[in-house]
């Protein structure tokens, strides 16, 4: 009698795999947001800290999850020098400007290097979902590092991720990973919201707009791979002045040309989902 198990399709595997992973939405949430470029340097921790600040003025209760272990930026962009207290079994978010944060630089110093393999970072990002008392959110934006690896599979495949916004400058090295960011996505079925222009322009004193980094590639993209284009975000000094010091622009001067910006978004993904 011979015993072997037929080959399965392509199909049959491809559907088994998405059964196989169990989604859990992490508990004390209802909506969670990723913000990923799959490119470092794009301004994608700027746009996440800035988005969550917005949707908090639009009248939301807001979380921030800072998922990028090895180069944490939400400490230094919220101001935040504090680690979380625990009861044991759980941390608490430290609130800054009436957002729940979590982050790894909390935990260590903020000069010491993660030199952890993919497992350490998993557990860590799963510590972050599933034992952090999170209170009450109607969503958490959560700030995804660089790349397409653990970080990325372990919250589309083991967590839930019920939108996704990717961000780029318009320069082509940077929508190279941002194809293979919209690629990762599409393949692993989380929706993606739409794709925002960072950086797009620089307008000087003469009231002239500087493509620094090109032009018009993030909306090209968005085109191609049939996505949403959110639009475009251009180059402001007090942007990264506001970062360094711990008060994101949203949260330092909400009349300001980029946080009407973010506020216009934030009321798009709010009438979207609340």
């Amino acid at each position: 009698m011979d015993d072997k198990k037929p080959e399965l399709s392509a199909a049959s595997r491809d559907n088994l795999r998405r059964k196989t992973f169990k989604k859990n939405p992490i508990i004390g949430t209802k909506f969670t947001i990723a913000i990923s470029s799959a490119k470092g340097g794009v301004g994608k921790s700027t746009f996440a800290t800035n988005l969550a600040i917005a949707l908090k003025k639009e009248g939301s209760k807001v979380g921030l999850l800072d998922a990028d272990i090895y180069g944490p930026s939400i400490p230094k962009m919220f101001g935040i020098d504090a680690k979380p207290k625990s009861d044991g079994q759980k941390l608490e978010p430290i609130i800054k400007y009436d957002i729940q944060c979590m982050s790894i630089g909390f935990l260590t110093d903020q000069q010491t290097p993660m030199i952890w393999r993919g497992p350490m970072v998993t557990s860590a990002i799963k510590t972050f979902t599933q034992k952090v008392g999170w209170k009450d959110l109607d969503f958490i934006i959560v700030d995804m590092p660089p790349g397409t690896g653990d970080t990325q599979l372990t919250f589309s495949q083991e967590i839930k991720i019920d939108g996704a916004i990717i961000v780029s400058t318009p320069q082509e090295v940077a929508l190279l990973d941002v194809k293979r960011g919209i690629k990762m996505f599409d393949k692993l079925g989380v929706k993606i919201l739409g794709l925002v222009d960072n950086m797009s322009f620089f307008k000087g004193d003469d009231g002239k707009k500087y493509k620094i980094f090109g032009e018009g590639g993030v909306k090209k993209t968005a085109e191609e791979f049939k996505k949403e284009f959110l639009g475009e975000i251009p180059i402001d000094p007090t942007v990264g002045k506001c970062g360094d010091e711990g008060k994101p622009i949203v949260e330092y001067d909400p009349e300001n040309e980029i946080s009407k910006i973010y506020l216009d978004l934030a009321k798009k993904i709010k009438s979207t989902y609340l």
